[in-house]
């Protein structure tokens, strides 16, 4: 067991290395970054409950079947990360940035591969999948491991609250949850972070 556990820990950076949207790193300051990413579409799903955990899992769950082949063109899709997790109250539209109230919940949405346009994107089966373009922006985020939970995320939050306001940039929109390893992968190894959108 010991020799198979060490196996994939020599393993793992190769066995889930998948595709991530492009970025630039303007600051890396220990945890924290300031990265200024490409343009990237995401298809995401809105789950109208209070708990991330439970809204994560059933978002997870459609978006997977969509990869695998729910859509019109029944396409299987690469997995990408991070799977991206913000809540609903806020969400981030192509130009003009919409900002509508809706029901306590989290949106849960894949990241494309970067050969895909709004165009070529399969068209989801499941009506509650929507396709969305990401425009080019400055993202400051955290990088943490280990198990995520609602304190662990308030933590890493208020610390990267703290830094951005430590360097005078000005937030836009609600943080949000980007969790990049499948769940085979050991606590203490995992990617977990918390990003905010930046004026720059």
């Amino acid at each position: 067991m010991k020799r198979l556990f060490a196996l994939l820990l020599l393993l793992a950076p190769a066995m889930f290395a998948i595709d991530e949207p492009s970025y630039t790193v303007l600051k890396k300051d220990g945890r924290f970054e300031l990265r200024r990413y490409e343009p990237y579409i995401v298809v995401e799903t809105t789950i109208p409950v209070a708990d991330m955990d439970e809204a994560s899992s059933a978002g997870f769950r459609k978006l997977f079947k969509y990869i695998s082949g729910n859509n019109r063109t029944s396409a299987e899709i690469a997995m990408t990360a991070p799977v991206i997790s913000e809540p609903s109250r806020s969400i981030p539209m192509t130009a003009p940035v919409i900002t509508a109230p809706a029901a306590t919940g989290y949106t849960i949405g894949f990241v494309m591969p970067k050969e895909f346009t709004m165009e070529s994107t399969p068209i989801p089966a499941d009506s509650t999948l929507s396709i969305r373009l990401v425009p080019a922006r400055s993202v400051a985020v955290i990088r943490f491991s280990g198990f995520w939970s609602d304190e662990a995320l308030a933590e890493r939050t208020d610390e990267l609250t703290e830094w951005i306001s430590s360097q005078a940039f000005e937030s836009v929109g609600a943080p949000v949850v980007a969790r990049y390893d499948p769940p085979i992968m050991p606590w203490f190894l995992r990617r977990n972070e918390v990003q905010q959108q930046i004026v720059q």
